[in-house]
């Protein structure tokens, strides 16, 4: 027997007041990617203010609390996502993502391997190699991107591959600027294996004085995300032109940052990466105009 839905979805108006609950959520904590969002279609829109409230909940949960306990609120996610693919909508942001779901056909195994990606941080605050970091790169970050691709439309699977190599580079990019802020919770997603070619001692970049060789690790990691970035706005190429801008605005925002920190590798140590209002507002018209 199908499960009795919530008031969310029993009737249009508590679709639009769940509509308006995703909107104004991710109005308020997607601060860069919500320049994106503004370009899209509207039922696009809609589906993926769902997606990226949902993915903004998971990832809280790593971050509010912490490690002890992660593994158990993380099941619980995964219980309230089971949930709404079976129709029962426990709160507005299941009310949105459970239809867009079905009607953009994403694949279930998606959704749940953004919330594995989350549950590595319960054992795992240090990465050996570029190839471990990658792999929580691309279920953190490039599924997002395939979930959205999705929502977007493409007729050439190749666009799934160059959104891998963009959620990877978003991420690397996330990684560098975030550093002081990881430290400070006592993760280093930086691989082990970089830091050692750089001679860079854990317990220094922990302190945020890891020496003078912190810029020539800096200029290596930021030409590695230059060049995902690069191969990964190819996906401008295989999809419509109004999600096009969506996609070229993220990237140019998280383009601009990684110049910044290039062009002062310290920033990092010191705080976070940013762009004004203005600087954004740049951002989209330069992306309106790059996919015209």
């Amino acid at each position: 027997m199908r499960p009795a839905l919530n008031p969310f979805s029993e009737n249009n108006s508590g679709l639009r007041e769940a509509e308006r609950f995703c909107s104004a959520m991710a109005r308020r904590e997607a601060k860069n990617f919500y320049w994106g969002f503004i370009s899209l279609p509207y039922d696009q829109r809609i589906a993926i203010y769902a997606l990226y409230d949902f993915a903004r909940q998971i990832d809280d949960e790593a971050d509010a609390a912490g490690p002890e306990g992660l593994a158990d609120r993380l099941m619980g996610q995964r219980a309230r996502l089971e949930r709404a693919l079976l129709g029962e909508y426990s709160d507005p942001v299941m009310r949105v993502l459970g239809p867009a779901v079905e009607r953009y056909s994403i694949p279930h195994i998606e959704l749940h391997q953004l919330i594995d990606g989350v549950a590595m941080d319960v054992d795992t605050s240090r990465y050996q190699t570029w190839e471990e970091l990658q792999h929580y790169c691309r279920l953190v970050a490039s599924v997002v991107g395939r979930m959205c691709v999705r929502i977007f439309g493409f007729q050439n699977p190749i666009a799934l591959q160059h959104t891998d190599e963009l959620g990877v580079a978003l991420q690397l990019i996330n990684i560098l600027r975030d550093v002081r802020e990881d430290a400070q919770m006592g993760r280093i997603y930086l691989p082990q294996e970089d830091l050692n070619r750089f001679g860079i001692a854990e317990r220094d970049l922990l302190a945020s004085t890891p020496g003078s060789a912190w810029q020539s690790l800096v200029a290596f990691e930021v030409a590695r995300a230059r060049t995902l970035w690069q191969r990964g706005q190819r996906v401008l190429e295989y999809i419509p032109t109004r999600p096009g801008v969506c996609v070229a605005t993220m990237g140019g925002i998280y383009r601009r940052i990684l110049e910044q920190i290039a062009s002062d590798p310290e920033l990092p140590l010191r705080g976070r990466a940013s762009l004004s209002g203005r600087e954004k507002l740049a951002v989209v018209i330069q992306a309106w105009l790059q996919t015209r």
